[in-house]
């Protein structure tokens, strides 16, 4: 396979890092991971996993074995030509503290001999990609939250267009809130860029979240097994895996099933909730009062709760989350633009998800 962009799988065979006092990092380990997707690296502290990505780019060499990427074995590459061709995003962002964040981004394609003016344009596109305003590229990088220095940090893994992201423990220095907003972030633009990525965590609700295969290493860096979360969570190869995947396996399994295809029923009229629209049709909360459905939030006793509408993309396990939240039961389902298509029982969403994982654990 010829490297490039699209053309791309990185490919280990029987690889292993010898550390000097003779532990093993990684050992013998045969692993592909797929040109466009994103392959999740998990595992506890030490078992390999930043060993692993790191042999990609030769930050680490392997003491034996090959690792192709693009059909190229590394170890015939100029290591500091391999490194600029790959981006690399690590816990801490690593950006510089006397640059600018746009200068800070510039970085890569400066030393590819782009040009200023080319390089900073392309820093300031990406800082749009990646959510942060022209502003911010005028700032230092203490000058940011650590979200933002985040998105700085994958905006300059990105400024040179690399075929192959490597991404170690990227959101683990972030608090929850702002770790799944990063998250969100990196599958929207994986969705427009289609990188191979290669990304390492601890966190299996991440790797789920985010992979479209995950790879489970034990300590001694020994892979126990590869596969989507989907076959992972339904059939973990080992009493190993199904610990680290832990006990709610069985509703990360949920997060994976969409709600498309599962029935609705119009919104109910006249009962003790009634779902109030605005003038889109779309649901603005659930309101009940002295006179049952009807009442006007003025009148007195008159109750409003709020309403999460989901979409068909939704998961199961978000649906099942607002059916026990909502106080009619009811799960408010409403289209692209957020206008009401319809409803759907606490029963139908606890019969479906009930469904759901006994297919998935006799698949």
């Amino acid at each position: 396979m010829q490297p490039g962009k699209g053309h791309l799988m990185i490919q280990f065979d029987a690889v292993h890092k010898r550390f000097p006092n003779g532990t093993t990092a990684v050992h013998d380990l045969s692993l592909e991971m797929p040109e466009g997707g994103v392959t999740v690296l998990v595992g506890s502290s030490g078992c390999g996993k930043t060993t692993t990505l790191r042999m990609i780019n030769r930050m680490v060499d392997p003491t034996s074995g090959t690792i192709r990427v693009g059909g190229r074995d590394v170890l015939e590459q100029d290591a500091a030509d391999l490194r600029r061709s790959i981006g690399y995003v690590i816990q801490q962002s690593g950006l510089f503290p006397h640059r600018t964040v746009l200068d800070n981004i510039a970085t890569v394609p400066l030393l590819l001999g782009w040009g200023r003016r080319k390089a900073r344009s392309r820093a300031a596109e990406l800082l749009e990609t990646v959510g942060l305003s022209a502003e911010a590229g005028k700032r230092y990088p203490h000058q940011l939250s650590g979200g933002q220095q985040q998105r700085v940090g994958v905006a300059r893994a990105l400024a040179a267009d690399p075929p192959v992201l490597l991404m170690d423990e990227p959101f683990g220095a972030v608090d929850p809130v702002v770790r799944t907003q990063l998250q969100d972030e990196l599958l929207r633009l994986q969705k427009e860029l289609n990188k191979t990525i290669v990304f390492v965590t601890h966190d299996i609700d991440e790797a789920v979240r985010l992979g479209d295969r995950i790879a489970v290493f034990r300590t001694g860096g020994h892979l126990v097994q590869c596969a989507t979360p989907a076959e992972l969570l339904a059939r973990p190869a080992d009493d190993f895996v199904a610990d680290f995947l832990g006990a709610e396996r069985g509703l990360k399994l949920l997060s994976l099933t969409s709600l498309k295809g599962i029935p609705q029923a119009p919104a109910p009229e006249g009962g003790t909730w009634e779902l109030v629209l605005d003038g889109a049709r779309k649901p603005l909360h659930w309101r009940t009062g002295p006179t049952g459905a009807g009442s006007a939030p003025s009148d007195s006793g008159t109750t409003e709760l709020p309403v999460r509408p989901l979409r068909d993309t939704d998961s199961l396990l978000a649906a099942l989350n607002e059916s026990i939240a909502s106080p009619a039961g009811l799960v408010a389902r409403v289209d692209a633009d957020g206008a009401l298509t319809g409803v759907t029982s606490r029963d139908e969403i606890h019969r479906h998800a009930g469904l759901a994982h006994a297919e998935a654990l006799v698949a």
